[in-house]
């Protein structure tokens, strides 16, 4: 599993949006940029600044996937049929942390992605330790034993932040199935996606 480097609430101020909806975000106090030159006037940007920045937002809601792991996904939602934003979409939401972490077994992607590593899910009664993993349509998500009791998860379960979406459903509160793949308007982002200029940013 590759470690994440940079501050998770680095992302938010470089956008100068609340990319994971977080009541703590820093952009909720300072919508400028960080550093001695964030409150400059931004001029205006080119092309391929607006698909880099697309890009960088996608990567970074998905818990900064690392560049190589991301055009690879990218590469595989161009094999495919239909629209390629719409599969590069539905590829990175049946990864198991994100499965994770839209059921609210973790607060934050990050720490959905450390249960996952730790080996605190099961993947239809199996234990699974890969992040990255795809998941298919109808597989069971659960806790083990062990993550049930932990603090971390009942603090997820108790946030008013975002609610479980209806392509993940809950068997209790430790269980749920994948029920099929979303399109990009059924995903919860808490702010605007733009997966078609990632498309155009790798099409160059």
């Amino acid at each position: 599993m590759s470690k994440r480097s940079s501050a998770k609430y680095k992302l938010d101020r470089r956008m100068g949006e609340n990319v994971f909806g977080r009541p703590k975000s820093p952009v909720n106090r300072r919508e400028y940029g960080p550093g001695q030159h964030g409150q400059r006037r931004k001029g205006k940007m080119s092309d391929f600044g607006i698909q880099l920045r697309a890009k960088q937002k996608l990567k970074g809601y998905y818990g900064d996937v690392t560049e190589k792991q991301f055009k690879q996904t990218f590469q595989h939602a161009s094999k495919m049929k239909g629209d390629a934003s719409q599969n590069l979409i539905g590829l990175l939401e049946r990864r198991l942390d994100m499965i994770v972490y839209r059921a609210k077994f973790a607060p934050t992607i990050w720490a959905a992605r450390q249960l996952v590593s730790h080996g605190h899910i099961r993947v239809n009664g199996v234990k699974c330790n890969i992040a990255s993993r795809r998941c298919d349509v109808n597989d069971v998500i659960e806790l083990g034993p062990k993550a049930k009791q932990m603090a971390l998860v009942m603090e997820a379960q108790s946030l008013a932040e975002r609610d479980v979406p209806d392509y993940v459903v809950a068997d209790g509160d430790h269980k749920v199935t994948f029920t099929r793949v979303p399109t990009l308007d059924e995903v919860p982002y808490p702010v605007k996606m733009e997966p078609n200029l990632v498309v155009e940013f790798y099409s160059r």
